[in-house]
């Protein structure tokens, strides 16, 4: 239980500052929702870019992110060889792409539909080479678990970018409404998107400046042999991150071609906009994830390691679905987040919250190929539900929009759930206590059926029968997993 306790532990700290952080960047969706209206597109176009950008930073880390972790620690005395040449590998990578991308600005821009903006490439394109490089200092920090400072980092970049965001979309429009001679000179109201972009490149640029301490153990060294045994362990990593990212952002790069023109872009900013309120559930996925990986690695030898695995498979799922029902329960306030032009779209928010749990199983499921090094048969998985979420996007989203997108995400990391769990158990079989969690299903299902079957219209009422549901589904929860008196702070009121 001690071991279970560390990775909850962890898991707070990173995921209160993946909550905080979260809910800070919560407070942009309305500034921008409210800034960029539906008709101009601009939250499209930062939907789109931002698409792009996360495939190419899956390309540009290259899986060494999990690869440095798994060579770090089964080589205890080697992290510092592992960290340079993890460093040396994302570096190269990261220079040969912004050559290129500088080289043909022009012709890249025009490709991804922005002839008239090549300066949004160019920005993004430094910001995702960025982010690569300061992938390895960040699991670093992991590695040697230095939550704290991890934490701090991202909430820093978090509160930075906030800041600039009201200077530039609150404070500067005042100040031009003022001295219009002034300041329409460097602010143009019309091209927010832009002011989004150099922003997000600010920011990510001053963090860069607080790995100095983590980088002074770099040293530009060759090991051929290790070179090749990570880079036979990352490719399928690559293939695996390229397909998890296309299930998550093949859509929003789809849909100006599936519905192109201003059409296409309107419906991109209101689905855009909508997958935000969703957000939680992805919050709850990479604060787990964080804690996850160090602590599968570092049970891995653990006579025990497989029984651990399975409970916290249960946890995670339990704690999902309460995640679910919270943002479902309160949408009537939860969707105050966006602007109301953009409620249209609220529809989609348990589709694509029930398509991350999927993620989220599917994530903790990865680790018996992982620990095994067939990192193959991630890619194997992913890249078949990738290819279910393209059929039904190319299929469906020109009749029915991006209702299509959101039921592909579900049925895309189904299915790669699905085949990991099946073919994990045959390969390298855990012990998962599906009774109980079928269960925790059954539960969860009758507390939202009856939510969504109660014919009450007042809304404070209704909020008052959600939380009594609510209440149920925790109160569930205590009594059969989680005591009060194994929780250490609040035992002592149990002696």
């Amino acid at each position: 239980m001690g071991k279970l306790q560390s990775l909850a532990k962890d898991t707070a700290i990173y995921g209160l500052s993946s909550i905080i952080g979260r809910f800070l960047n919560y407070l942009l969706v309305p500034l921008y929702t409210a800034k960029m209206s539906v008709e101009s597109g601009n939250y499209g176009v930062v939907t789109n870019i931002y698409a792009w950008t996360a495939i190419l930073l899956v390309f540009l880390t290259f899986g060494f992110e999990t690869t440095f972790f798994r060579f770090a620690s089964k080589e205890k005395g080697e992290v510092n060889k592992v960290f340079s040449m993890s460093m040396q590998v994302i570096g190269a990578l990261c220079g040969v792409f912004l050559l290129l991308v500088f080289l043909f600005l022009p012709s890249v821009a025009d490709a991804l539909g922005y002839s008239m903006h090549p300066e949004f490439i160019g920005m993004m394109a430094v910001v995702v080479a960025l982010d690569a490089l300061q992938s390895i200092p960040f699991g670093l920090l992991r590695l040697q678990n230095r939550a704290l400072k991890f934490a701090s980092l991202k909430l820093l970049n978090i509160f930075t970018n906030i800041t600039l965001n009201l200077v530039v979309f609150v404070l500067l429009p005042w100040l031009n409404e003022i001295n219009p001679g002034v300041f329409n000179s460097f602010y143009n109201p019309d091209n927010q998107a832009f002011y989004v972009f150099f922003i997000n490149l600010v920011c990510t640029s001053f963090i860069t400046f607080f790995f100095i301490p983590e980088l002074k153990i770099f040293r530009f060294t060759f090991d051929g042999a290790l070179l090749k045994s990570m880079l036979k362990y990352s490719w399928p990593l690559l293939l695996l991150g390229i397909a998890g990212i296309l299930n998550l952002n093949a859509d929003k790069i789809l849909y100006p071609y599936l519905v192109p023109g201003e059409e296409g872009i309107r419906d991109l900013s209101i689905y855009g906009a909508s997958v935000k309120v969703a957000a939680i559930m992805a919050m709850l996925m990479q604060a787990f994830r964080y804690a996850y990986e160090p602590f599968v690695f570092g049970n891995s030898k653990e006579k025990d390691s497989k029984a651990l695995y399975a409970k916290a498979m249960k946890y995670f799922i339990v704690i999902a679905l309460l995640a679910f029902l919270v943002v479902m329960f309160y949408m009537d306030i939860l969707r105050h987040i966006i602007s109301p032009g953009y409620w249209s779209g609220l529809k989609v928010v348990p589709i694509i919250m029930a398509a991350e749990i999927f993620m989220g199983i599917y994530f903790n499921l990865s680790f018996w190929y992982k620990l095994n090094d067939e990192t193959y048969w991630g890619a194997i998985f992913s890249f078949v539900g990738c290819a279910l979420l393209f059929v039904i996007n190319i299929l469906f989203v020109p009749k029915y929009g991006y209702m299509a997108c959101a039921w592909a995400s579900f049925t895309g990391y189904f299915t790669a759930m699905l085949l990991s769990y099946v073919v994990g158990q045959k390969r390298n079989a855990i012990n998962y206590d599906i009774k109980d969690i079928f269960k925790y299903v059954a539960l969860f299902g009758a507390v939202y059926g009856i939510s969504l079957v109660l014919p009450i219209e007042n809304t404070v009422l209704k909020m008052a029968c959600n939380t009594i549901l609510l209440i149920i589904f925790v109160a569930y929860f205590i009594k059969k997993d989680l005591p009060l008196n194994s929780i250490p702070v609040i035992k002592r009121f149990f002696k």
